[in-house]
């Protein structure tokens, strides 16, 4: 089986290795996909990540695994493959929005924010664009933190959250199952709970 990690906005390949270190000790065949916001937009980064995808499901079986924007990425990629190009066994999302982010609507005409993000950060505060992305027809996981804000300095008021996405922000009626972890949103790839719910769920696929 083969493994895809697509690492989230603002950090680099790098950010998954602990959790791609733990699969390939379980003998996944692993690898990363890096892209940058302040370089690419998004439909470009979903081209290349598309053609990736599309090479790694020459070669057999594979999982997909997004880190929050990553997870978005995944989803526009997967949507758009080919006719007749073999569907991801199982994606993983890891903190990643399903629809438009409070944060990036909050924070979408900060100058800051815009020079840094670009693109990638405007669609993740569009509720149009992202309601585009839709969902993806393969089994979906959702892995979610709930260690963030509390309620005296959340923008998220009651609401549990990872400290930059709440529960609501993450969720919707088909992904397969959600999973929480007592996590903040920055380390999720790094979390061995996180591996060991990948690795369960594909042990489940392979019965």
């Amino acid at each position: 089986m083969q493994a895809l990690f697509v690492h989230g906005m603002g950090r680099s390949p790098l950010s998954g290795w602990r959790l791609l270190w733990r699969l390939q000790r379980a003998g996944l065949e692993t690898g990363s996909f890096g892209y940058s916001v302040a370089l690419e937009d998004f439909a470009g980064i979903q081209r290349r990540l598309r053609a990736r995808i599309a090479r790694l499901a020459e070669r057999g079986d594979y999982v997909l695994i997004g880190h929050s924007l990553g997870g978005v990425l995944l989803r526009a990629a997967v949507n758009g493959l080919p006719p007749g190009t073999r569907r991801p066994r199982h994606l993983f999302l890891l903190g990643s929005p399903l629809r438009p982010a409070l944060l990036a609507q909050r924070l979408g005409a900060n100058p800051f924010y815009r020079a840094l993000t670009r693109d990638c950060g405007q669609l993740l505060g569009s509720a149009a664009r992202m309601s585009a992305v839709g969902p993806v027809p393969v089994p979906t996981t959702g892995i979610v933190g709930v260690r963030g804000l509390p309620r005296t300095r959340s923008p998220f008021r009651d609401e549990l959250n990872d400290g930059v996405v709440s529960l609501a922000e993450v969720s919707a009626d088909w992904l397969v199952d959600q999973v929480r972890v007592p996590v903040v949103h920055t380390l999720l790839p790094s979390s061995r709970r996180v591996a060991e719910i990948i690795l369960q769920r594909l042990a489940h696929h392979g019965e």
